[in-house]
């Protein structure tokens, strides 16, 4: 009888947690389906759509039972000048505009010695404006993936992390603005901070966590960061696939927090041909592949929660910063979740030399000139070695075929 007993109470509990976990996935839903609607005209930073975005992580903040650390008491904003610049290579390209952007934060105060970040840029690119891969006219620009997927991740963590039972640390949650053109936000946020930096325990940042694929390939960048990281994920990473860069520098909002010193990881499910287009909408998110990147960073929190302060160390960057260095493209977009040899293409871009060359998405990079391509770094060196005009033949795996191609840059 005790035996059926305790079945029927197990059962009973995981229909509830099922119950609990479908309401988790609709409330994603909602969060993108709003941050990425048309009515935010593509959350373009100091304009009325990045407000009214904003308002809405407010509300959410709010039923999340979050207190209010934006400036001011009481006030859940923090602002910060802006000046957006042309691009000089552009000919009639749109002035600069200039104005104010806001991040968003919002706290969970425990009383404790150390306060963890976690933030997700929600501005996007409005009609299209600096950053657009689409060439037809002006439309919106929602960023489904980047990154209203990111910010529903954060909400979930700031809902799940109120009720839980790891207090050893506070919790900032920091929604930023600006971050397309070139990390305003968190630059601003870290430079005029309303925190004590030196008790930052460490920093998680999401973008772009809305297309898990079918291998579960989680791209975690920063794990250099502190010797902590990588045993902890270890630990907690369950089914996912992790794939690692040690780098504390990237395009995204982390880095700002590396540059003070700060452990920093950014969790990102990796690049697609919708990216920066008015294409990358709501129904194209895999909403269980967010709830299991938020998982993912609740499991590290409470893994580490026991542990006090991590440790801070410097990574080398070198290697992530030859991409500056280029003078020419491929005109392609890369597939950073591949773990082959060589550089797989996620998509090819029109009228680039790639397409140009009848290059496909899935074609792998294995050489360029005179470069064997092992990896993205190695796709890097060879595109280096190139200027504007100049020709070379590119090696090409598709399938089990290997294809010459003449490319002019």
């Amino acid at each position: 009888m005790n035996k059926l007993l305790t079945l029927l109470c197990f059962c009973l509990l995981a229909n509830l947690l099922t119950a609990q976990d479908q309401e988790q996935l609709q409330d994603l839903q909602v969060d993108v389906i709003y941050l990425a609607s048309d009515y935010l005209e593509g959350r373009l930073t100091g304009t009325k759509g990045e407000e009214m975005a904003a308002q809405y992580i407010v509300s959410r903040f709010k039923e999340a039972g979050l207190t209010p650390m934006g400036g001011e008491q009481g006030d859940w904003y923090q602002m910060f000048p802006f000046k957006e610049m042309t691009n000089p290579h552009v000919t009639n390209a749109a002035p600069a505009r200039e104005g104010k952007g806001r991040n968003v934060i919002g706290y969970i105060d425990n009383q404790a010695e150390t306060t963890i970040i976690i933030g997700a840029h929600y501005d996007h690119l409005g009609y299209g404006s600096i950053g657009s891969r689409y060439t037809g006219e002006p439309a919106i620009h929602n960023g489904a993936d980047d990154n209203a997927s990111g910010v529903a991740g954060m909400i979930r963590l700031a809902e799940q992390l109120k009720q839980s039972d790891a207090k050893n640390n506070n919790y900032l949650f920091i929604a930023f603005s600006g971050e397309e053109m070139g990390l305003f936000g968190s630059k601003h946020f870290v430079k005029n901070a309303n925190i004590d930096l030196t008790k930052v325990n460490y920093m998680l940042n999401m973008d772009m966590i809305g297309r898990l694929n079918k291998d579960k390939t989680v791209i975690v960048s920063g794990t250099g960061t502190s010797p902590a990281w990588k045993p902890l994920l270890d630990r907690v990473k369950a089914d996912l696939n992790l794939k690692t860069s040690s780098s504390g520098v990237g395009a995204s909002d982390h880095t700002s927090f590396y540059l003070e010193s700060i452990p920093s990881l950014h969790f990102f499910t990796g690049q697609h041909d919708d990216y920066h287009k008015p294409i990358d909408d709501s129904h194209l998110i895999n909403y269980e592949g967010i709830y299991e990147v938020s998982e993912l960073l609740m499991r590290m929190i409470k893994g580490l929660d026991a542990v006090g302060k991590i440790k801070f160390t410097k990574t080398e960057d070198n290697k992530e910063r030859q991409a500056a260095r280029f003078k020419v493209t491929l005109g392609v977009m890369p597939d950073y979740t591949f773990n082959g040899k060589g550089m797989r293409i996620d998509g090819v871009i029109d009228g680039r030399p790639a397409s140009k060359a009848d290059f496909k998405a899935g074609d792998v990079v294995i050489k360029i000139g005179e470069v064997d391509v092992e990896d993205i770094y190695g796709y890097m060196e060879g595109l280096s070695k190139f200027n504007k005009g100049d020709s070379t033949k590119v090696i090409v795996k598709r399938g089990d075929q290997e294809l010459i191609k003449q490319v002019t840059f």
